[in-house]
C-alpha cells in the first residue's frame, strides 16, 4: 500500500518566527493542566519545555521545574520571561538528552510527543523518560486523539477562523501506513499570507501502553481532560499517567 506523499520542502522546526509567536495563541486549558500536573510532587522535567507556558506557572505552584527543549529559538522565549533563571535547560532531543538528575514528575504535554516521527524514537522517548524518574515517579502524557485516520481520503482543510479581515484553516494530508500527519496553518489577511508547518507522527493510546511496558513503566490512570473528564469512546483527547515501579 503506498502512502500519500510528503510535502515538498516541509519544515516542521520551531524556530525563531514560530517562537515569536508561540504564546500569542493560548490553548486555554493551562491553568487545568498545571492544577492536575502540581499534585505529584515538588520536582518535575518537562519534555519541550518550550516557551516556559506550563513550566513557568506550575513553578509558581511550589514545583522545581527542569526542561529539556530542542529549540533554542523556543528556550529564548523563555528566558525573557519572570522566573526564568531558577528554571535549568538542557538543549537537546527529548528522546535521548538527559538532566542527570531524577524527578518525581515528568511530562510531555499537547500532543508533543507525535512530534517525534518514527516509533523507534517515541519508545526511546518513553525509556528517557523511565530513566528520569524516581522509584512511584510517574510520566505523564496529554495527547489528541489521531481522528484524522478515519476520513476516507487523508486529505483534508480545516477551517479554523473566519473573520472580516482574516481567514485561518489548516491544509492537512495523513499517510496511514507511516501515521504521518503533514499539517500546515495558512493565516491570510491584510498583513499578507503566513504558514506555519508541522509534522507529527499520530498514535493511539493503546500503541502508547506498549511503548511504556518496553520502557517499563505501567498504566495508573487515564482521564479525557486535566479535569479529571472521565475517558470514553467520544473523548478527543487522552491524559495518561505512567508510573514507575515503588
Amino acid at each position: 500500500m503506498a502512502g500519500v506523499g510528503i510535502v515538498k520542502g516541509f519544515n516542521p522546526s520551531f524556530g525563531p518566527e514560530t517562537a515569536s509567536t508561540y504564546d500569542n495563541s493560548p490553548r486555554g486549558d493551562e491553568a487545568d493542566s498545571v492544577r492536575f500536573l502540581a499534585r505529584f510532587g515538588d520536582s518535575a522535567l518537562e519534555f519541550a519545555i518550550g516557551t516556559g507556558r506550563i513550566a513557568l506557572p506550575l513553578k509558581e505552584a511550589g514545583v522545581d521545574v527542569d526542561g529539556i527543549e530542542l529549540s533554542p529559538d523556543m528556550v529564548a522565549r523563555l528566558r525573557d520571561k519572570p522566573g526564568n533563571d531558577s528554571i535549568d535547560v538542557v538543549i537537546g532531543d527529548m528522546s535521548r538528552a538527559t538532566t542527570s538528575r531524577t524527578y518525581g514528575l515528568v511530562h510531555l504535554v499537547y500532543n508533543t510527543i507525535t512530534d517525534l516521527l518514527t516509533q523507534d524514537d517515541q519508545v526511546r522517548c518513553f525509556e528517557n523518560a523511565a530513566r528520569h524518574l524516581t522509584r512511584g515517579g510517574v510520566f505523564v502524557v496529554g495527547c489528541g486523539l489521531p481522528s484524522w485516520a478515519a476520513r476516507q481520503r487523508h486529505q483534508f482543510i480545516d477551517v479554523e477562523s473566519s473573520e472580516l479581515d482574516r481567514v485561518g484553516f489548516d491544509v492537512n494530508r495523513y499517510d496511514p501506513v507511516t501515521r504521518i500527519l503533514d499539517e500546515n496553518h495558512v493565516e491570510i489577511s491584510a498583513d499578507g499570507v503566513r504558514f506555519g508547518p508541522i509534522r507529527q507522527r499520530l498514535a493511539y493510546p493503546a500503541e502508547f501502553d506498549l511503548m511504556v511496558r518496553i520502557a517499563g513503566l505501567r498504566m495508573r490512570e487515564r482521564w479525557g481532560g486535566w479535569n479529571g473528564e472521565e475517558f470514553t469512546a467520544s473523548s478527543t483527547r487522552h491524559v495518561s499517567v505512567y508510573e514507575a515501579a515503588a
